[in-house]
């Protein structure tokens, strides 16, 4: 099956999934994609044993194969859903939360690898597994970042105070990169390519990825309104936004930086004063419908295959039992790094609370992890991994995404209009 065949046949099967959940569990459209290919894994994993003489994962693990999730995600589809959700933020409000930004992107996610990593060292071997340290730091740095496009589509739905909007947006699109770096920076230590990884080491390649990343998005952001200035014409100004996402994530990953920070940049610089000044008020309209659309299509796509890739998943006891253990650790790690790495600090006395529930159940894990999991190389630490990174990621998904809603208007009654 050739590309475009593959593509039609993903969104068929998601449309059709997508009718069905309109038709009877009614939820939100990803959320609901997700859980009924999930459903249809699982009664395939269960009536496999019952046909010995077929296969049935066989054919759609060969399509999943074909697809490659971590390659698909991480160096294509990842550019155009960052983008999306970076050239709609309030970039005056995420300026002026730029220091709680920062602090939960790169300290926030630091932490949450550690704090993670560490007590996840201990549990494996009490439910019989023996999993080296630096495997564990691998799995809280593909647990730590929370995925950016349930955080900004769940933003859409809640009325939210805007500055806790913005903080919460920022953080979200920027951390993806700070886990990358972490995950690329200890996966040869893992699987013992490099003898050690020192301070000096990581602070170097965090500089050379995400600040040079951040500065590449800057420069390719600026160079791309400085050419559309004075154009009025929306569909050169709609190519020209195609060009800055897919250019500058290419770019970046030629540079080896990280494309996630800069791609993210990049968008943001649409949603700066230079933005609206070289693009007109229509042309900006129409912009934002389109990247609406194709956040919306992708958004679809990817839960769809996030809900097929537990056939990737070999069932065994041991990792189960630790993920019915890792995902509550995983709830506690997100409130523990938010607060240590910025409440104190950066919010009002009588807002802490409240931001720090928000924080800490809307931080949704999604494609990324599960991309990072994946993209782990094969054998038993692997199949050990991706279970636990999995059921952390559809618990964060399916249960805290469908009670966010419920947490923010009990915390902020006076200010969410719907959910």
């Amino acid at each position: 099956m050739n590309s475009l065949g593959l593509f039609a046949l993903l969104l068929a099967v998601a449309t059709l999934l997508g009718i069905i959940n309109y038709r009877t569990l009614k939820l939100p459209l990803t959320i609901g994609i997700l859980l009924i290919s999930m459903v249809i894994s699982l009664i395939v994993m269960i009536l496999n044993p019952l046909f010995p003489g077929y296969d049935l994962q066989q054919v759609p693990q060969t399509l999943l194969g074909t697809i490659n999730l971590p390659r698909t995600l991480l160096d294509g589809a990842l550019s155009f859903l960052l983008f999306a959700g970076a050239m709609q933020v309030d970039l005056g409000l995420l300026v002026s939360r730029g220091k709680s930004v920062a602090a939960l992107a790169i300290l926030g996610t630091s932490l949450a690898v550690g704090l993670l990593a560490v007590p996840a060292w201990l549990i494996f071997p009490i439910c019989g597994l023996a999993v080296p340290f630096s495997w564990c730091v691998l799995l809280g740095a593909m647990l730590a970042p929370t995925d950016p496009v349930s955080v900004v589509g769940m933003l859409r739905r809640l009325g939210l105070p805007p500055a806790l909007q913005a903080t919460f947006a920022g953080e979200s699109l920027f951390n993806d990169g700070v886990g990358v770096v972490i995950f690329g920076t200890m996966i040869g230590l893992a699987t013992g390519e490099t003898n050690s990884v020192s301070i000096g080491d990581f602070v170097f390649r965090f500089l050379v990825e995400a600040v040079g990343g951040g500065l590449l998005g800057a420069v390719t952001g600026w160079l791309t309104l400085l050419l559309l200035r004075g154009v009025d014409d929306m569909q050169i100004d709609l190519l020209g936004s195609l060009a800055l996402a897919t250019g500058t994530y290419s770019l970046a990953n030629g540079l080896h930086m990280s494309g996630p920070i800069a791609v993210v940049v990049a968008g943001m610089s649409l949603a700066g004063k230079a933005g609206h000044r070289a693009i007109t008020p229509k042309s900006r309209e129409e912009m934002v419908v389109f990247w609406n659309l194709i956040d919306e299509i992708l958004n679809a796509l990817l839960f769809l295959l996030i809900g097929f890739e537990i056939l990737e998943i070999k069932p065994h006891l041991p990792p189960f039992l630790t993920m019915l253990v890792v995902i509550p650790l995983s709830v506690l790690v997100r409130g523990a790094s938010v607060f240590l790495s910025t409440m104190p600090v950066h919010l009002q006395p009588g807002e802490r609370g409240r931001a720090l529930g928000v924080l800490t159940w809307g931080g949704l894990r999604g494609g990324i992890s599960v991309a990072l999991a994946l993209g782990l190389p094969a054998g038993e630490l692997r199949d050990t991994l991706l279970p636990v990174c999995y059921g952390v990621v559809v618990f964060t998904i399916i249960v805290q995404g469908l009670t966010m809603g419920r947490v923010v208007r009990w915390l902020y009654p006076e200010t969410v209009t719907s959910a």
